[in-house]
This record gives structure tokens, C-alpha cells and sequence, in this order.
């Protein structure tokens, strides 16, 4: 982690003005094409909430505005950003998750199955050390239905910084399987420019081949 200088920063002015704000969170809602991810993550027998995770999560760690935080006041950088996502039970409930970064798939996957098994032996939210960290992106999952908007819970008295990134169910529009995808992020810290980089790396790593690890 590094503090960053904001003096020289050119986000200086935009940093400060928005952090004044009760909400200064911006929300973007849209789709993502995932026929391809679709079709590779079943043909290999694989979870596709586990394969989109994974390629959402390379593609956070492309984006150095992703890895910005609030944290004692000051702004700073993470070297990884990691994924905490919400985990359902099967008596309707869910529990908070960690899954650290990795950019290698299998790795990724086990970890985050031993996340699932851990959160349907437990009750309640779940929380833990974890559930305190600001190197991560915070995941909601709405399988249930597509959707065109959501919002988050939020505690507008805290240095809340971190990106909410929400998915929902994958859905066949002109014979294209489409993935809708909401991101919420601080605007002191992030652009819409940012949000549109890290959609376009998300859609290329979901383009991508599926490579067997050795």
C-alpha cells in the first residue's frame, strides 16, 4: 500500500470537491456480452458465477483507479485488489466472503469454493477481519433476474471508498448471452473514463480462451 501525493495529482481539485459530497458515489448499469464465457465455462464444467468473478476481478486489478481507497484521511494505492462477495445460503440467507486475488483461474476457484463451503456451515453476515479490509471490491449477486438498476446499502458516515461492483442473471438477447453488470464507485476517485476502461478490459478477459493449468 502507498500514500498517494494528492498535491501533485491532476485529481486533486476533483478529489476534494466530490469528497464534500453525502454521496459521492456515481453508478453505471449496463451488459456485458458473456456468449463466449458462457459457452467455455460450461463446456469445461466449470461455475460461471466462478469464472465471471475471476475475469472481473483481473480486469479491477488492470485498472490503477480501481486500486484507489480512502483510508486515515489520506488516499492510497493497493498493490492487488481482491474479491468479497456475498455468498447465498440455501435457507435463503447469505454470508460476506474473501477470495484473494489471483490471476491464475484454478487457484482462484479453490479458494473461493472453500469461501462457499465455509459461508453455508455459518450463520449470519458472516463477518470477520475480512469484512473490514478496503483492498477489495465488494460483489452483490442477483441471479434471479436481469436488471436495469440497483442501488447499495451505505454508511454515509464512514470513508466508505470501496467499488460495488452487482451482477445479475445472464439473459439471451438476440441470440447473444448478456451479463447485466452495475458499478458503483467513489467520483473523487474514479471517472466514468474509468468505469469504461475497466467494462472494456472485463469484456476482452471474458473474450479470452479458457487455458487448462498444467
Amino acid at each position: 500500500m502507498k500514500i498517494k501525493n494528492i498535491e501533485n495529482w491532476n485529481r486533486k481539485e476533483h478529489f476534494e470537491f466530490f469528497s464534500k459530497y453525502d454521496n459521492p458515489f456515481l453508478g453505471i448499469v449496463t451488459e456485458i456480452d458473456c456468449s463466449k464465457a458462457f459457452k467455455i465455462s460450461k463446456g469445461n464444467k466449470l461455475s460461471f458465477f466462478s469464472y465471471y468473478l475471476h475475469k472481473s476481478i483481473l480486469a479491477v486489478n488492470k485498472i490503477e483507479e480501481f486500486k484507489y481507497r480512502i483510508q486515515d484521511k489520506n488516499v492510497v494505492t493497493f498493490d492487488s485488489i481482491h474479491a468479497a462477495a456475498t455468498i447465498g445460503r440455501k435457507d435463503g440467507t447469505f454470508g460476506f466472503s474473501f477470495i484473494p486475488f489471483s490471476t491464475d483461474f484454478d487457484t482462484f476457484n479453490s479458494k473461493l469454493l472453500k469461501e462457499i463451503e465455509e459461508v453455508e456451515r455459518s450463520s449470519g453476515l458472516r463477518l470477520n477481519e475480512n469484512g473490514k479490509r478496503n483492498d477489495v471490491i465488494h460483489y452483490s449477486i442477483f441471479p434471479w433476474r436481469k436488471f436495469t438498476g440497483i442501488s447499495h446499502s451505505r454508511n454515509f458516515n464512514t470513508e466508505d471508498s470501496v467499488p460495488k461492483i452487482a451482477f445479475g442473471k445472464a439473459f439471451t438477447h438476440e441470440g447473444r448471452k448478456m451479463l447485466p453488470v452495475s458499478i458503483d464507485a467513489h467520483h473523487g476517485l474514479v471517472d466514468g473514463l474509468h468505469v469504461a476502461q475497466f467494462l472494456d478490459e472485463f469484456q476482452k478477459s471474458m473474450n479470452e480462451e479458457y487455458l487448462v493449468s498444467a
